[in-house]
């Protein structure tokens, strides 16, 4: 980590910020916990992921904006500069982590 860099984010930091990139103007905390859900086949409790979205905020790396018109109102979130950059210094992390590991000998192995 350079020292301008940020701590990397937490796996489930890193999965809420980028179902907010996936769901993209509809990026409410149901949305964001059904992206979630549907791609990992994770079951979530919804405060585990409204806690998470007021700490992203909170470091500033999301925004958000209540929405006001048809239908319920609605706490829309966005990624932030800072919450690109933390994803992108997270994406490059692992990507060094697993440099040079054969996951196919490891589905292998597993298999054994």
């Amino acid at each position: 980590m350079s020292p301008a860099s940020s701590p990397p984010l937490g796996v489930f930091e890193e999965q809420v910020l980028v179902a907010v990139l996936r769901t993209a103007g509809d990026a409410y905390g149901m949305e964001i916990r059904r992206e979630i859900e549907r791609v990992t086949g994770r079951d979530l409790a919804i405060g585990a992921v409204y806690a998470t979205l007021d700490r992203l905020e909170a470091k500033r790396l999301l925004s958000s904006t209540r929405t006001h018109g048809d239908g319920p109102s609605r706490r829309l979130f966005a990624l932030r500069r800072a919450g690109a950059k933390a994803l992108a210094e997270t994406a490059a992390m692992r990507e060094r982590l697993w440099k040079g590991i054969d996951v196919r000998a490891l589905v292998r192995l597993a298999g054994a």
